[in-house]
């Protein structure tokens, strides 16, 4: 589970910094695997080395609402809807999310490997660190 802390100002003026989490569960990985010709992470390799942007946006747009969710007070759950994702990309600490990723190679493997499972990540090729 990834837990991004944003800053930004909401549209009332009010400046705000709240947390927010992101996570795969290996059922949700494996479907995603499963769902793509190649797999998931052979799509993304392809997509990289393509730089096909217009496939990048879509891809990280994807990642973010389908990994968003809210974690119950008592931690056993993690509550994701369409609702719940659809409310959190009409917010300003989306889009600065968005921002990041799609300007930021470091920030967008490091958001990809993060809410991956690590189980799931030592099987994955997913998305390396850059190199420096």
């Amino acid at each position: 589970m990834l837990k991004k802390v944003i800053k930004y100002t909401d549209y009332n003026g009010v400046e705000r910094e709240e947390e927010f989490y992101f996570n795969l569960t290996a059922a949700e990985i494996t479907e995603m695997e499963l769902s793509e010709e190649g797999g998931l992470s052979n799509l993304i390799t392809k997509i990289t080395n393509a730089k096909d942007t217009p496939s990048l946006v879509k891809m990280f747009k994807g990642l973010i609402l389908k990994s968003y969710g809210i974690k119950s007070p008592d931690g056993k759950r993690f509550i994701k809807s369409e609702e719940i994702s659809t409310e959190f990309s009409q917010t300003e600490a989306y889009s600065i999310l968005f921002m990041e990723l799609a300007t930021d190679e470091k920030a967008a493997s490091a958001f990809v490997n993060g809410i991956i499972p690590q189980e799931a990540l030592a099987k994955s090729t997913t998305l390396e660190e850059p190199k420096k």
